[in-house]
């Protein structure tokens, strides 16, 4: 892991290497915002900003895979996105089956596995078959878990969780009470552990719906940085920083599950 950080970070970096290594969050959220006014400020249409925040994503996954990072997730579009004009929707949607099919191969390679959390069924026929086979040829790869958030929304994925647990105690007649844990394997990102850091790109600083009961204790990091213009060397510095956070869950200094 040593060889592959030297390797990734220039000698004025090196000396952060064993930062990296230290405590690395094991999930990571991301918010990809900006690609809309990256676009607009070079006087190009929207998806002109979202093919160039594609190519910013091939970056961060090989990165986050080369470092050890076991989960990504990645905000690709939000059940509200939905509201955006027909035309940039369906830009999106050619985008990812473009994408997929360009990278889908790499990723395999790299050990990546790629699964998706929302809801699907909304989705245009070829994007969703396109995940579907990405996810079937990565199903047993055992690096990085990239998780793409698709039609997705935090307080949808609640309702749907609670509403599928009310119809199952029906069904067995059964209303035990409910617990952390039941709940939270009721979730899209069941068998998935909570995102210890989350980062957004564009100056915003909000959630915007984004892993909302996963998220309840993962530490917000925010760049004005647009999302096309975001770089591995700044994922770095989100790590840094995060490793230099003192997470405390409510308890105090060096009582968290975090604490050395």
């Amino acid at each position: 892991m040593i060889q592959i950080l030297r390797r990734l970070f220039s000698s004025s970096d090196r000396l952060k290497t064993a930062a990296v290594l230290e405590r690395l969050p094991r999930h990571i959220g991301v918010i990809m915002d900006g690609n809309g006014r990256w676009a607009k400020r070079r006087g190009l249409p929207r998806i002109a900003g979202h093919r160039a925040g594609a190519k910013v994503v091939r970056a961060i996954v090989q990165r986050a895979n080369d470092i050890g990072i076991e989960y990504l997730t990645l905000y690709a579009f939000s059940a509200e996105n939905w509201r955006r004009p027909k035309t940039e929707v369906s830009g999106l949607m050619k985008l990812f089956e473009e994408v997929l099919r360009a990278d889908l191969e790499q990723l395999h390679a790299n050990d990546v596995k790629i699964t998706v959390i929302g809801d699907l069924d909304n989705v245009a026929a070829g994007t969703k078959r396109q995940f579907q086979e990405a996810i079937e040829q990565t199903a047993d790869n055992s690096g990085l878990r990239l998780i793409i958030a698709l039609n997705y929304g935090g307080r949808a994925d609640i309702l749907r969780a609670v509403n599928a647990l009310a119809a199952r105690a029906a069904a067995e007649g059964r209303f035990d009470t409910l617990d952390e844990d039941t709940f939270s394997d009721s979730l899209w990102t069941n068998g998935v552990p909570d995102p210890e850091l989350i980062i957004r790109t564009s100056g915003e600083m909000r959630m915007s719906n984004f892993l909302v009961w996963e998220g309840a204790y993962a530490e917000f990091w925010a760049t004005q940085t647009l999302w096309p213009d975001f770089s591995p060397d700044e994922l770095q510095a989100a790590l840094t920083d995060y490793q230099n956070r003192d997470r405390r869950f409510g308890g105090l200094t060096g009582e968290g599950p975090d604490a050395r």
